[in-house]
Formats: C-alpha cells, sequence, structure tokens
C-alpha cells in the first residue's frame, strides 16, 4: 500500500492542505478558510477536522496515512509541540501536536510556518544542494529560516530566524514589536506601501510601488531604492551571522523578479568584505513551499524500523 503524510499549512486567512508521498509528489491538495475571526479554539477544531478528513480520504483511495505536519505562524516550540503564541490566529499555548495524535493516532510534527517553507525550498526548491540555506520570506512582515544540511534551525526559545527584527534605521518608522526602524519596519511589502502612501497622499501596494518605479516615477523609484538598501544591510547581517551559500528571497515582494533581485544582488555585494558573496536566488515554491515543509516534516517524524526490525522514532 503506497504511503502518504499528511500536510497543512495554517495561515491567517486560509490553510494550504496536501497528501504527500515519501518521494515529495503530492497526490491530492485542497485549500480551506481558517475562519480566525471564530477564535483560536474555532481554529484548532477546523485544523483537527481537516486533517481527519485527509486521512479519511488517503484510506479512501488506498493509501495508508502514515505520519502528519502542521506548519503554524507566530511562535512555534517544535520539541513540545505547542503553539506558544500567533497575532494572526490567536493561539496561546495551544498543544497542538498532541491534540493531532490525539485525533489522528498518528505521529505528528508541528513546525512553524516560514521554517516550514525554508525547509522545503532547501531541499525541494531553489536552494537545493547548497547545503547552508537562509531562506527570506517578505511579505506583511520579514522572517527568515536557516537550514544546514536539511534541518531548519530551532533556536532556545523556538524564535529563530527572526530577521525582520534586526536594527537597520535607528528612529526610522515604529515596529509591530515596539520598536523603532527594524528591517520588517522598513522594506516589508506593508512598509513600501505604507511608505509611499505617505509621501504621495494616496494609498498604493508594493507591487503598485514596483511598477511605478519601473516605469520611471521618481517617487516610487526613491520608496523602493530605500527598501532594497534596508533589506540589503539585513542581509548582510545575516551573513555576517549565518556565512550561507544561498540567500532564498521568497514572500510577495519576490514576485517583483529582477525588479527586486537585481538591485539587491548588486547593494548586498557592496556590503561583503570578508564575508563571501552568497548566491541570491528567487524561491521556486511559490504559496506552496508552507505545505510542502509540513510534508518534510512529516516525513521526518514517520517510525523508522531499527536495525532489530523494531519500529522507532
Amino acid at each position: 500500500m503506497t504511503q502518504v503524510v499528511l500536510a497543512l499549512d495554517v495561515g491567517g486567512t486560509g490553510m494550504k492542505c496536501a497528501l504527500v508521498r515519501p518521494d515529495g509528489a503530492t497526490v491530492h491538495a485542497e485549500r480551506h478558510p481558517t475562519g480566525a475571526g471564530r477564535g483560536p479554539e474555532a481554529v484548532v477544531d477546523t485544523i483537527l477536522d481537516v486533517a481527519e478528513g485527509l486521512a479519511g480520504k488517503a484510506r479512501a483511495e488506498g493509501l495508508e496515512p502514515v505520519a502528519c505536519g502542521i506548519a503554524a505562524p507566530g511562535v512555534v516550540d517544535e520539541a513540545r509541540g505547542v503553539a506558544v503564541w500567533s497575532a494572526n490566529v490567536g493561539f496561546r499555548d495551544v498543544p497542538l501536536r498532541d491534540l493531532a495524535v490525539a485525533r489522528l493516532g498518528l505521529p505528528t510534527a508541528l513546525g512553524h510556518d516560514v521554517r516550514a517553507g525554508g525547509l522545503a525550498e532547501a531541499r525541494l526548491g531553489a536552494g537545493r544542494g547548497a547545503g547552508h540555506v537562509l531562506f527570506v520570506a517578505i511579505g506583511t512582515g520579514i522572517a527568515a529560516a536557516h537550514v544546514v544540511d536539511g534541518s531548519a534551525a530551532v533556536g532556545a526559545h523556538g524564535a529563530a530566524g527572526e530577521i525582520g527584527h534586526i536594527l537597520v534605521r535607528p528612529g526610522g518608522p515604529r515596529c509591530g514589536c515596539g520598536r523603532p526602524g527594524c528591517l520588517e519596519a522598513v522594506a516589508s511589502a506593508a512598509a513600501i506601501g505604507r511608505r509611499y502612501a505617505e509621501l504621495a497622499g494616496f494609498p498604493a501596494t508594493a507591487a503598485e510601488v514596483a511598477d511605478r518605479a519601473a516605469a520611471g516615477e521618481p517617487l516610487a523609484g526613491r520608496v523602493w531604492r530605500e527598501a532594497v538598501e534596508a533589506l540589503a544591510d539585513g542581509l548582510a547581517t545575516g551573513q555576517a551571522l549565518f556565512d550561507v551559500a544561498t540567500i532564498v528571497i521568497g514572500g510577495g515582494l519576490a514576485q517583483a523578479g529582477p525588479r527586486l533581485l537585481d538591485p539587491l544582488r548588486v547593494a548586498l555585494r557592496e556590503r561583503m568584505t570578508f564575508h563571501q558573496e552568497p548566491r541570491l536566488v528567487a524561491a521556486a515554491l511559490g504559496d506552496e513551499a508552507g505545505c510542502l515543509g509540513a510534508a518534510l516534516l512529516a516525513l521526518d517524524a514517520r517510525p523508522r524500523p531499527d536495525l532489530s526490525g523494531r519500529r522507532t522514532r
């Protein structure tokens, strides 16, 4: 019987879900609304219901579900399997792994959404074969995952990879964390839109700013350059800390393609002294990275036979 794992990537708005074979191939995919406005308990119920439905679908198709992987936003204690805190879905110390095990009867792994995405990009996507990868997701916020030989660093408190909260502009815009001048407050997609609106007097998205900058509008060009320079400062700090071979840029802002990557690559190169310049590339897996990363977490959580033939983790 063909084995599959259940993979769920839980976002503030929607959940991307899949059945994935051990070779990484997706055999079934579906999406569901998270319904965060109903409260965290309702979100947990939805996650468990969807996971149970995936397991049922697998069995109905003659497949054997062997493990489950869940990627969640916010602060995640992967060792304990606890969703510690999330602004998007309201989690506060939710023992999501144990709840899933109790409902499904399957080994379950809980991971952070950006780390799961980074894991997928490092193993299956744009960072494949690099060994040392920094995945940076730039969207409403900015977060990163440092992946070494296919394993993402978690940190002592489950908060590794918060590159968006590197201080890049002292005295700059106040970040959601409360401190002024964080990278996220200057160079996220949301920050680019806010900055342009402040100067232009009317709203615009980061994508619109990128379009206007490419068309030669001076104000948009200025805002875009400011963001690129700040990103280069943040990535240079990341390279000094992690010394990676490849930096993979993902998230909504990566959709700007060469309009972002080309000037960012030049600005990053200018900041390199004795550090080796990393390869800078766009993410390859798009919005499926988190779900594929959840599948990888599940595959890693599968029981495996030891040399005596017994099943072990």
